[in-house]
């Protein structure tokens, strides 16, 4: 690592956080389709309550780093009304959800204190 600066090879892969409502569960089941037959993602259960740092409803997307030039312009073009956090998986759960996220939409207020913190990889 360069002093200072934070090693892209450190980013193991990817999530994607999508936020729906119930006046947008309709589209986010839509998307959530697309989404998965179109892009090598695992696509994961809807949550319907808040979980863990996230304050609403949600699916997460996980995905490869080569997956992420394919999928998030296709996600900033096609996002509609929902908001969605893009973050890399590090070994630093609170720098991911926060210092190194990516948001479409309106950011949201994450809980931050429910994830476990490691040692950063670069200093913020």
């Amino acid at each position: 690592m360069t002093e200072g600066f934070a090693d892209p090879a450190l980013v193991e892969g990817y999530h994607a956080h999508l936020y729906y409502d119930p006046d947008t569960r309709a589209f986010a089941e839509r998307l959530r389709l697309e989404i998965g037959q179109r892009f090598r993602v695992r696509v994961g259960s809807w949550h319907d309550e808040p979980v863990g740092p996230h304050p609403q409803a949600m699916f997460q997307l996980a995905f490869a780093a080569a997956e992420f030039a394919r999928l998030v312009p296709w996600l900033q073009l096609n996002h509609g009304a929902l908001c969605v956090l893009i973050h890399p998986m590090t070994q630093d759960a609170v720098a991911d959800h926060s210092h190194f996220a990516l948001w479409l939409g309106k950011p949201l207020p994450l809980r931050l204190e429910v994830l476990p913190r490691a040692n950063s990889p670069t200093e913020k």
